[in-house]
C-alpha cells in the first residue's frame, strides 16, 4: 500500500495548499482511460474516506468516437472503487479526422473534448471537475509557453469557469510522472490504450524527450523549473515551502 499512501500525501498536500476541495463537492473525474487520470480517479475515490471534508466522485470518459473503442475494464474499475461512471458518446473523431481533416488536430480536438466534459459536469450536477495533469506535465507545458509562444505561462492548478459555473482542478500536480506509472504497475490499473493517430506524435513528447536529456545531463532541472514557477506565481502557481519529493522510488 506505500504506493497509495504516497500518491494520497501528494493529492491531499495539493488540495490543501490550493484548496480544491470543500463540503458537498460533487467532483467529476474526467477519465480517457489513460493512467493519469484513473490513477487521480482511484485516490481521489481512496480519499473519501477520511478527507474532512466530505464530498462525492463521478468518472466521465468522453469517447471521442474512435472505432474499436472498449472502455468496459474502466466500467469495471469504477464499480471496483464504488465511483459513479458515465460514458459521453461523440463524433470527435468523424469531425476532426474525417469531415475537416485536420493536419494539426491536438489544439481543436482537446477544446472539443473540454466542452463535452464540461457539459457532462454540469449536466450530472458536478461543481467542479479534476484533470489528471501532473508535476512533469506542469514543467512541460510552461517550457512549450516558452519555447513556441515566447512568454511565461502554464495551466493553473485552480481554475474557475464563470459560462459553467464550474471550477477545474488539478490534484496531482505534485506527484511526478513516475510516481503515477510506479502506481499503476503496483496495482495493475485497467490502463486504456489511446486510439488516436497523433498519439505520441506531438509537441509535447519532443518537450518530454527533451527535458528527459536535460535531466541525465543537470539532476534536477525539472524540479529547479517547478520551483521558479511557484516562486514566479506563474498562472496560480504559489510557493508554500514544500514540494514533491524528488528521491527515488523503490521497487
Amino acid at each position: 500500500m506505500n504506493e497509495m499512501k504516497r500518491l494520497l500525501s501528494f493529492v491531499r498536500r495539493a488540495v490543501d495548499d490550493y484548496n480544491m476541495i470543500e463540503d458537498g463537492d460533487r467532483i467529476a473525474v474526467g477519465v480517457s482511460g489513460g493512467k493519469d487520470s484513473l490513477v487521480l480517479l482511484e485516490v481521489l475515490a481512496a480519499m473519501r474516506r477520511f478527507y474532512p471534508k466530505k464530498y462525492d466522485v463521478v468518472a466521465i470518459t468522453v469517447d471521442m468516437g474512435f472505432e474499436g473503442g472498449d472502455f468496459s475494464p474502466v466500467d469495471a474499475f469504477c464499480r471496483g472503487i464504488d465511483v459513479e461512471y458515465h460514458v459521453i458518446k461523440t463524433e470527435i473523431a468523424k469531425i476532426i479526422f474525417d469531415v475537416r481533416k485536420e493536419s494539426n488536430p491536438c489544439s481543436l480536438c482537446a477544446k472539443m473534448r473540454r466542452g463535452s466534459l464540461h457539459a457532462a459536469a454540469t449536466e450530472l450536477g458536478c461543481n467542479k471537475v479534476a484533470l489528471g495533469h501532473h508535476y512533469d506535465d506542469a514543467v512541460e507545458t510552461f517550457m512549450m509557453n516558452l519555447f513556441f509562444e515566447g512568454r511565461l505561462g502554464c495551466f493553473s492548478p485552480v481554475t474557475y469557469l464563470s459560462n459553467r459555473k464550474i471550477k477545474l482542478i488539478r490534484p496531482l500536480i505534485y506527484a511526478q510522472e513516475k510516481d503515477v506509472e510506479y502506481f499503476v504497475r503496483k496495482r495493475a490499473v485497467p490502463v486504456v490504450k489511446s486510439l488516436c493517430p497523433e498519439d505520441h506524435a506531438t509537441e509535447r513528447e519532443n518537450m518530454k524527450r527533451l527535458l528527459a536529456e536535460l535531466e541525465r545531463s543537470n539532476k534536477g532541472v525539472k524540479h529547479r523549473i517547478f520551483n521558479a514557477m511557484c516562486k514566479g506565481e506563474i498562472d496560480g502557481f504559489k510557493l508554500f515551502g514544500r514540494y514533491p519529493d524528488a528521491g527515488k522510488i523503490e521497487d
